[in-house]
């Protein structure tokens, strides 16, 4: 809530603006108060320094980098739960449903397609799941996702 007081002096109004019980005491010039007569200021620009991408350049080359596989290799070590655990774990958004399908399809084929991705999250699903003990590649992939 303002509160105007007509105590004009010279080209200057001076007003309290009041907020729940605290008031503050301004003074501002004649022009500032009313329609339209105001100085706007110049809007910030930010720029970007060189070899620094924006938030936009860095999802435009995520999206329009080449897909990869990430690839899941079966091994006679790990057992079962494990893998279908460790993929859950390291693939956001997988299912035990799918985790399982993949699993057994590399228990059955030799390898499973993991998920199809951009390469430099394919690389790093993949060195997860090397850490954790799979064996896992990646390769392009040919025809898109």
């Amino acid at each position: 809530m303002l509160k105007y007081i007509r105590a004009a002096a010279g080209d200057k109004y001076s007003f309290y603006k009041q907020y729940g019980s605290r008031s503050t005491l301004m003074t501002l010039p004649l022009g500032a108060i009313g329609k339209g007569a105001g100085v706007l200021d110049k809007p910030v620009i930010e720029k970007t320094t060189p070899g620094r991408e924006s938030e936009f350049d860095l999802r435009k080359s995520k999206k329009m980098s080449p897909p990869y596989r990430v690839l899941l290799h079966n091994d006679n070590f790990n057992k079962r739960e494990y893998v279908v655990q460790v993929l859950m774990k390291v693939i956001p958004g997988m299912t035990v449903d799918n985790a399982v399908n993949i699993m057994q399809e590399a228990h059955h084929n030799g390898m499973s397609v993991v998920i199809i991705c951009a390469q430099a999250d394919a690389e790093e699903h993949c060195m997860q799941l090397r850490s954790n003990g799979l064996l896992s590649s990646i390769e392009p992939a040919d025809g898109g996702c």
